[in-house]
């Protein structure tokens, strides 16, 4: 491991010599270039300092993040990334002076002429001030990612039509959160105030599809008296996600991580969650009813497959509605598509929308697709839908830029009852 650490120091400290010397008059000597020189390396100094601090907590699993531990864990990665693109124009300028000066040597032996004077230590100040700008731009969103992004609630709303649903539930209002990662909150006023915009929207039914902690159960009890507050008409239920098993981190004994489940188990209660493992419910209005099932996590290896959908589904009718809780979208796909007893809308979160991407209307996008085929919003097949929550919370890089967290509010209706 130390040796690992000792590497990775390394190369960061390469990447600073390397950025530097390239950077360090690419604004001339007046007051801006000033500013720049002061600008690198304090945040270098708080970005060395981040990834000191990301080593601690990382071995330490600590489950209360404080609000500076998060910013510097952010900022190091940040500053990180600044570097990196700045870095790859860099490059691109001595590529090009490399390359200019093999030419000129070349056709100097086939002339009488001496090859031109190339000095390699003279960048073409407008490239290396195109890159600094332009690594300025993800440095910026994301500084606004790690202060004020990550609490950024967003709600989508989202109407589904279906033929089979009881008149009795038109116009039912879901809200679908995921993905809490509540050992990664460092604001309790900025989660209140989540939670106080899903109270606002009067549900009829709160759903959480799963990944209520980091690693350890504790870690959401700080904030359980704000999910108790939680208010639906018909009641609020959840799932579990592959964070929630406490795989991620080292036991002292089988016997500590059995007893960590259970207490999970009970915070999920005392939310007043009903935690739906490979299991099913009926939600009544009237004399009609439609079936809510849940299954535990089930996604492609390495994450954990111990949900159950055959059990899940058990004592439902093939023509009845139902809606599927399943923390992976994977599951979708691999399973849920092919079941002979099909669901009409299964919710998931998991991916997070990789807490980074660009979403303008009618397109989106962001890294995470080419890891899973349906990471964010609404899909369809097979006449059933799925929709994919970005989530709630965050995990890992401590912000959001772009994809922001979000309250779904889903509406349900029947096509057959339009007038």
């Amino acid at each position: 491991m130390i040796y690992r650490i000792a590497i990775l120091f390394s190369l960061f400290v390469l990447l600073d010599f390397y950025v530097w010397m390239g950077t360090r008059n690419a604004f001339g000597n007046g007051n801006l270039n000033t500013f720049y020189k002061w600008f690198f390396w304090v945040s270098s100094a708080i970005s060395y300092v981040g990834f000191a601090v990301l080593f601690i907590v990382f071995r330490d699993r600590s489950t209360s993040p404080v609000i500076w531990q998060n910013f510097l864990m952010g900022f190091a990665f940040t500053f990180f990334v600044f570097k990196l693109l700045t870095g790859i124009f860099l490059v691109i300028d001595d590529l090009i002076r490399f390359f200019q000066y093999i030419i000129e040597s070349l056709s100097s032996l086939f002339s009488s002429k001496s090859a031109k004077d190339v000095n390699l230590h003279d960048r073409r100040r407008f490239i290396v001030q195109t890159g600094i700008i332009l690594a300025s731009i993800p440095f910026a969103s994301m500084l606004f990612g790690i202060t004020k992004g990550k609490y950024w609630y967003k709600l989508k709303n989202v109407k589904l039509n279906y033929k089979n649903l009881p008149t009795a539930f038109r116009g039912l209002k879901v809200i679908h959160i995921s993905d809490v990662h509540s050992g990664s909150f460092d604001s309790y006023d900025d989660v209140a105030r989540g939670i106080k915009m899903i109270n606002d929207q009067n549900p009829d039914l709160i759903l959480f599809t799963g990944d209520l902690v980091n690693n350890k159960a504790d870690e959401i009890v700080p904030y359980i008296s704000l999910f108790h507050g939680l208010k639906a008409k018909y009641g609020k239920f959840s799932t579990l996600g592959n964070h929630d098993y406490g795989d991620y981190v080292k036991w002292e004994s089988e016997a500590a991580k059995a007893q960590n489940m259970e207490d999970l188990y009970e915070n999920h209660k005392s939310m007043g969650f009903d935690l739906l493992n490979n299991e099913n419910r009926k939600i009544q209005i009237e004399d009609s009813h439609i079936n809510l099932a849940g299954v535990e996590n089930w996604g492609r290896p390495p994450f954990p497959q111990h949900g159950d959908l055959n059990k899940a589904l058990t004592g439902i009718a093939p023509e009845e509605f139902k809606i599927l809780m399943s923390h992976d979208p994977s599951h979708w796909d691999l399973e849920v598509l092919k079941h002979d007893c099909p669901v009409e809308l299964t919710l998931s979160g998991h991916t997070h929308g990789m807490q980074f991407g660009i979403e303008i209307p009618g397109w989106k996008w962001s890294p995470v697709k080419y890891v899973y085929k349906n990471w964010a919003g609404l899909y369809e097949k097979m006449n059933q839908k799925l929709y994919v929550n970005r989530g709630f919370g965050f995990l890992g890089f401590p912000g959001r830029v772009g994809m922001w967290p979000e309250i779904t509010v889903i509406e349900l209706d029947n096509e057959s009852a339009e007038a």
